[in-house]
């Protein structure tokens, strides 16, 4: 079975949520504060951690701060329906996606299944390499010069879509179904935010010779210097 962690203090709806998911072949184990959670998140046990973002004693925004010090684990964030601010706040350190509560099981089923996906995804095509920016998709490993990029899951699903589509500009729509694995929203700015993640990552580890131009009204282009 899958193992996920899930951080909420919503005991009810956890349970249910447990049961529901293992039906689907997933083990999920159960944490009720943002401490325990950040503990349980970092032993390296989980393929997933599914974050509230009110929870006590720490809440989800500095669990995830946390988590993303030492762990490149998958953190779907559960937010509240409308609630703009911490969605992006959690984009921006590192979220992987995000779901509104309430939530049909279903729904958040289709959304983990999606980041495990592009966790455990590998390419039959093989490394890529762009000048010195090279991503192997089997090992989850990007490099520029041969120095390791640090990036998250969904970071390195876009990265890679960028890559295959060389000079050719990536709309908003295709990167949503590279990386997220599900259709773009209509005013869903979760790529915008993952772009920027990315661009701040490639531009700090190249010296600025990585970039990902923004096609005004198009979408979003990879550009390396010689």
């Amino acid at each position: 079975m899958t193992n996920l962690l899930l951080i909420d203090d919503d005991v009810e709806l956890s349970a249910m949520l447990r049961e529901y998911l293992a039906e689907e072949g997933f083990a999920l184990t159960l944490a009720g504060n943002g401490e325990d959670g950040v503990q349980q998140a970092l032993t390296g046990r989980f393929e997933a951690v599914i974050l509230d973002i009110m929870l006590p004693r720490m809440n989800g925004i500095e669990v995830l701060s946390r988590i993303r010090q030492t762990s490149k684990v998958p953190v779907l964030m559960l937010t509240a329906r409308g609630d703009d601010v911490d969605r992006v706040i959690g984009l921006e350190l590192g979220a992987d996606d995000y779901i509104a509560k309430p939530y049909y099981p279903r729904e958040l089923l289709a959304r983990l299944r999606a980041v495990l996906r592009r966790t455990g995804a590998s390419s039959s095509t093989g490394p890529l390499a762009i000048k010195a920016l090279t991503l192997d998709p089997a090992r989850r490993d990007a490099r520029w010069d041969g120095r390791p990029i640090e990036l998250t899951v969904t970071e390195f699903s876009l990265l890679e879509a960028l890559m295959r589509a060389g000079d050719i500009v990536s709309t908003k729509d295709e990167l949503s179904l590279a990386a997220l694995g599900r259709q773009r929203q209509r005013y869903d700015r979760s790529i915008d935010v993952h772009v920027s993640n990315l661009r701040q990552k490639l531009s700090l580890s190249s010296a600025r010779d990585v970039e990902i131009e923004t096609i005004r009204g198009v979408g979003y282009r990879l550009a390396v210097a010689p």
